[in-house]
């Protein structure tokens, strides 16, 4: 397939005269074709297109729209090592992490069509009519229906699996709605490649052209004017607290709002428990260092504080992180702002009153993250709400608490996370049972015994989290319970047979349906 640079409008490719250059992450230098950036007739005409394209994809039969999310998938794999090279190129992630996560982008969208044929998804409710009661009872059907077209923002630090054809829109189209994309400009090429595998599979399926559309374009008016066409009934976004913050307002403001699912920033607390950490101090400290620089700390899961107790054993972990952290290398930054925001904010943390350097890894270009490991006592911590900002990138702050009732204390003022971990053995279980309802309140998933940084797709995943870790803490952005942020429900009652939607009508072989309040499965 050929990078021209160019938009995809409901099909149909368009140029502009105004245009952009990707960089190469590693040099900082423009490089490759010239690509067009949108207007706002490009957003117009993708958001009436997605409109009209959103009868033919809702109503397209359970098993042909799962064909057609294989089918894009398919396109993707058979993409191979153009998209690969293509996306080192323009991210400076290494080849097996890009291979694992063009597998993981395949593997949510067949994990979609899975559930689209298996039908949970549609919530099939049939209360039958009881006209001797008083007052007589009506009949009442449920499904849910597609919400309408949504535009979804290409994500930085997942060229593939968080962007143009990631778990947003997999769940979105899935959903029976058409999907307007604002490509991430850090890697227009590889967005415009994978943006060509979806637009064949939409001509191919014989679907509208408008179910699918790619906009090009670095200006935060592109995105304004995307979230504000009052065609685009809800947006999917992964990024930072201050864009999604932008895009709420955006949306908040329109004559109808609609809601924004913004995953936006986390600094997912881990804990370390005493007996587990008098066990194991100096495993903990290896693993930690891997997780807080794997990937040069650019995942949204990132290990950003540890919690542990002060005495013998925290300073062997500590001893243990500086010692493990000073053999990480430097290494290539998503984008030259991310490598200047990570330097801000790692140089703000280790500035800050009661904080220490405890180890730091090799030092790099100005392109580059070095990985950095400081501490602090909890009563720093608590005095500083600064220390609790997510720095973006392989640094991390280690708090040394004075007890169980300290942590407890900073569990209980702490912004919504994504996740929340504990490490412990057996004998930490009665300690760790009174924190796991702070935990829940605190986190979209509470892990035990692992590091946070590995997000599987599967029916079980929260990726969500109280505010401000996601805008909607009710929602998840990672498996299949990611549908639901794009459908609504709507009752039918007392209606003719023949005008009811065919899987609410009776003798048709149902999906899972729940009928007079009792789950049956088909």
């Amino acid at each position: 397939m050929t990078i021209t640079g160019e938009n995809f409008v409901a099909g149909a490719r368009r140029s502009a005269a105004e245009t952009f250059r990707a960089k190469d992450a590693a040099s900082g230098e423009e490089f490759g074709e010239a690509f067009a950036i949108a207007s706002e007739t490009d957003v117009s005409d993708a958001c009436a297109a997605a409109a009209t394209a959103l009868g033919p994809l809702s109503t397209l039969k359970a098993a042909d729209r799962a064909a057609f999310l294989r089918d894009v998938a398919a396109r993707i794999d058979a993409l191979g090592d153009t998209l690969t090279q293509r996306a080192m190129r323009e991210t400076g992630l290494p080849e097996a992490r890009l291979t694992g996560e063009r597998g993981r982008t395949v593997g949510q969208l067949r994990l979609f069509a899975d559930e689209i044929e298996q039908g949970g998804w549609l919530d099939l409710r049939v209360d039958h009519a009881d006209p001797a009661r008083t007052p007589p009872k009506p009949d009442l059907r449920l499904r849910k229906i597609a919400l309408g077209p949504v535009a979804v923002f290409g994500a930085s630090n997942f060229p593939l699996a968080f962007s143009v054809a990631g778990g947003d829109t997999a769940s979105a189209l899935a959903a029976g709605c058409p999907v307007v994309v604002k490509a991430h400009p850090a890697h227009p090429g590889t967005s415009e490649l994978v943006a060509g595998a979806i637009a064949e599979a939409v001509a191919a399926a014989g679907l509208p052209g408008g179910v699918f559309s790619l906009l090009h374009g670095a200006s935060n008016e592109l995105g304004e004017a995307l979230v504000k066409d009052p065609r685009i009934a809800a947006v999917g976004f992964t990024g930072s607290r201050a864009g999604g913050l932008a895009l709420m307002r955006h949306a908040a403001a329109r004559p109808v709002p609609i809601p924004v699912y913004a995953e936006m920033s986390s600094i997912n607390p881990v804990i370390l428990m005493p007996h587990k950490l008098a066990e194991a101090a100096g495993d903990l400290a290896k693993a930690y260092v891997g997780s807080l620089s794997m990937g040069v700390g650019q995942f949204c899961t990132n290990p950003g504080i540890v919690l542990t107790l002060a005495g013998h054993d925290s300073d062997r972990f500590l001893a243990g992180a500086a010692e493990a952290i000073a053999e990480v290398p430097a290494a290539t930054m998503l984008t030259g702002g991310i490598a200047q925001a990570f330097d801000s904010g790692s140089t703000k943390l280790g500035a800050s009153a009661g904080v220490r350097l405890i180890g730091a890894g090799a030092e790099g270009s100005s392109l580059c993250g070095r990985a950095q490991v400081y501490a602090c006592d909890g009563a720093a911590f608590l005095a500083d709400e600064g220390l609790a900002d997510e720095v973006f990138g392989p640094a991390s702050l280690v708090v040394v608490c004075d007890d169980m009732a300290q942590v407890h204390q900073i569990l209980e003022v702490m912004e919504g996370q994504l996740t929340a971990t504990l490490h412990m053995v057996k004998a930490d279980y009665p300690a760790a049972a009174t924190l796991v309802p702070v935990l829940e309140r605190l986190a979209g998933r509470v892990i035990a015994n692992a590091w946070p940084t590995g997000v599987e797709v599967t029916h079980a995943m929260v990726h969500g989290g109280p505010f401000p870790a996601t805008s909607d803490g009710r929602s998840t952005s990672v498996g299949t319970m990611a549908i639901d942020r794009f459908v609504r429900p709507v009752s039918y009652q007392d209606m003719p047979a023949e005008l009811l939607p065919r899987p609410l009508r009776e003798g048709v072989d149902w999906f899972p349906v729940r009928i007079d309040g009792k789950l049956k499965v088909r």
